[in-house]
């Protein structure tokens, strides 16, 4: 049965068209990814189906009735509920306050909160989707990012006004996930799909769709060009519709050997949240970091950056004593550093694109380092817009208005506009699409053939173990170890994740 159909879907925003013809079906017990490069209108097509974007032309029929959804209110009475990478908590409150959020409190005598109804609805919705271990009271800050994402599913189930859930949108719901946490996510919409609910996954993590998605909708330039069964095309068919190119699925091979000169000296690194972290990067290397959720990867990266306070920090770059303290100062030392949070840590949202790319070389685009030179500005702009694939209407566009892995880009180009002698990247494909991903591949390859060292952290174990040299391995915020990645599985990673120490 057709739970949801949407056809001859336009938008277009100030005369550049988003969508031009869109269409899409999903039908009662399936999962349904929807896939696309960045810009591909992914994004304004769950806009509409959300409420909160008012489309050109289209025409949305739930269960063969037309309907109308003119506002977030609208389609939650149509039984759509929305998940999306980007995690919309309140830290502060409860799990059971946040699973209520947006929803009428349950009342006593119509006047007092009921606080045994709210903790008793909250432990059903996780039971329903079988999901224990969460307590309703509970502080949201205390629970990893994979459990948080569980108590947002969990919240759509939460009955209100009008319809109860039955179309469930997830975007990009695994791009902060360790593997386990997504193991727990595909648990959940199992259950979903289960229970007759048709869920519309929007992912770039080709394994996960391949893995378990029933059918396919593949978008380009605002179009659907084709919608297939999973089981009836293959990785390189979907790369080719979504691109209209054949794009290596391989990661770019070394094509210079390692440089011998020791670009940066870790010594005795010690924070409230790393210890024991030592270690020697050499120039042109690239270090990957990897562990379970919560074991200090990110870390790592933000007190080499400055970003954290050390109670011991002995550092050597290039062979020199580090003394920059802070991140300006980092930058200015030849850093540069991509953060796992581009929302909350990497973006000026309510600036254009130019301005963000260029905010920490503002000395190399000014005249005398007094006066800025914006044609000079949006000539770097242009430039590192083009290495990176940025799709968007015009360079003066607010990063606010950019799709989650085109506002990816503009940090990860800011990172490389300086030539960095040291890259920091934390999850630097985080909602990238698998076309412009390559293309940050071959800008990290070609930035490590000419000298670059780079420490990446990323939960993605095929791409530390197809574009690193060696892996750092961190357990409960200590080095555990340091690999070479050559001839590693995914499972001998794994092994050296949940190993007892000798």
């Amino acid at each position: 049965m057709t739970l949801l159909s949407i056809s001859s879907a336009a938008k277009a925003y100030a005369g550049v068209p988003a969508l031009s013809d869109a269409s899409l079906e999903l039908a009662a017990g399936e999962v349904h990814a929807l896939m696309g490069e960045n810009g591909a209108g992914k994004s304004t097509l769950i806009k509409i189906l959300a409420g909160v974007v008012q489309p050109d032309r289209c025409t949305v029929a739930i269960e063969r009735k037309e309907a109308r959804i003119d506002s977030p209110q609208a389609a939650y009475r149509h039984g759509l509920r929305f998940i999306h990478q980007e995690l919309n908590v309140v830290p502060q409150l409860s799990v059971a306050e946040n699973i209520f959020l947006g929803q009428p409190y349950p009342r006593r005598f119509g006047v007092l909160v009921d606080w045994k109804a709210i903790n008793r609805r909250a432990l059903g919705a996780l039971a329903r989707l079988k999901i224990s271990g969460i307590r309703p009271h509970r502080k949201m800050a205390r629970l990893s990012t994979g459990d948080q994402m569980l108590v947002r599913i969990a919240s759509t189930l939460v009955s209100g006004e009008g319809d109860a859930a039955r179309i469930f949108v997830m975007d990009e719901p695994t791009a902060a996930l360790t593997g386990e946490e997504s193991e727990r996510l595909f648990a959940v919409i199992g259950e979903l799909r289960a229970a007759g609910c048709a869920v519309l996954y929007v992912s770039h993590r080709m394994d996960e769709v391949m893995r378990i998605s029933d059918r396919i909708t593949v978008m380009r330039d605002g179009r659907t060009v084709a919608t297939m069964a999973t089981t009836a095309t293959t990785k390189k068919e979907i790369i080719r519709l979504m691109t209209g190119r054949d794009v290596a699925e391989a990661y770019p091979p070394r094509t210079t050997p390692l440089g011998e000169a020791i670009a940066l000296d870790v010594r005795r690194l010690e924070t409230s949240q790393v210890s024991g972290v030592s270690f020697k990067l050499r120039s042109g290397e690239i270090l990957g970091v990897a562990g379970l959720a919560n074991a200090g990867q990110s870390e790592l990266l933000r007190a080499i950056i400055g970003a954290d306070a050390s109670e011991v920090r002995d550092i050597a770059l290039a062979g020199a004593p580090l003394r920059a303290s802070h991140p300006a100062a980092a930058w200015r030392s030849g850093f540069a550093y991509v953060p796992r949070e581009r929302r909350r840590e990497g973006l000026m949202l309510s600036r254009s694109i130019t301005d963000n790319v260029t905010l920490p070389h503002l000395a190399e685009t000014s005249l005398l380092e007094a006066f800025l030179d914006r044609r000079r500005e949006r000539a770097l702009a242009e430039e590192l817009g083009r290495q990176v694939r940025l799709k968007a209407a015009r360079l003066s566009q607010l990063c606010r208005q950019l799709s989650g892995g085109n506002q990816q880009k503009v940090v990860f180009a800011r990172a490389i506009a300086g030539k960095p002698s040291i890259l920091l990247l934390d999850e630097p494909t985080r909602g990238v699409d698998v076309g412009a991903r390559f293309d940050i591949y071959m800008l990290i390859r070609e930035l490590s053939a000419s000298g670059t060292a780079v420490l990446m952290s990323s939960s993605d174990l095929p791409e530390l173990i197809g574009l690193c040299d060696r892996i750092l391995i961190m357990r409960d915020g200590r080095q555990h170890a340091i690999v070479p990645a050559a001839g590693l599985g995914e499972a001998d990673l794994l092994h050296l994740f949940y190993e007892e120490r000798a």
